[in-house]
């Protein structure tokens, strides 16, 4: 395959508000609208969210795989296999970049869990600088290290405002999962 895409960029969607994810869905979606294909790696997760079912849908254009055990907790200290499920990820979202099949690659998660010790920044680093010209890579996550805004060309930073969880209003199936 060859790619749509003449010059692919670099983006990062972070910060404490919501709709990191959601915005790099959606750019998948409108690129699925222009026969795009699109690799999405998520990282810590584990369960069916609502845009798993709906992906289902574009499956011919977009796949979405999950690297996590189910057991991460926002503690300093991370399992083993939570590592070993992160650079698996990291791996897959490598091979899928430089694959040629597909025009977009979202590492989903992936500034989280190089916050949480789970990859190293250098190979962060390493996946913005192997990124061949004609693929759209996104970051998304909170505490995006400065080292890699600095390499991205775009960066978008989500800021909370107000937020239904401060009111005690749990998850919503449809809206926040």
């Amino acid at each position: 395959m060859t790619s749509k895409l003449d010059q692919g960029l670099v983006q990062i969607y972070t910060g404490d508000g919501k709709g990191k994810t959601t915005a790099s869905i959606g750019l998948a979606v409108r690129a699925a609208g222009r026969d795009f294909k699109t690799y999405i790696g998520q990282f810590m997760k584990t369960r069916e969210y609502g845009e798993h079912e709906a992906l289902e849908r574009f499956s011919d254009l977009i796949t979405i795989e999950q690297y996590g055990t189910g057991e991460f907790h926002f503690e300093d200290v991370q399992s083993e296999e939570e590592k070993r499920k992160a650079k698996e990820g990291l791996k897959d979202i490598q091979d899928a970049m430089l694959s040629e099949d597909y025009d977009i690659v979202i590492a989903d998660e992936i500034c989280v869990a190089n916050h949480f010790d789970l990859l190293e920044l250098q190979d962060l680093i390493e996946l913005i600088e192997n990124k061949p010209n004609n693929v759209e890579l996104i970051f998304t996550g909170r505490k995006a290290h400065q080292e890699l805004i600095e390499k991205a060309d775009l960066v978008t930073e989500m800021k909370e405002i107000k937020h239904p969880y401060q009111k005690g209003i749990d998850a919503r199936k449809g809206i926040e999962m």
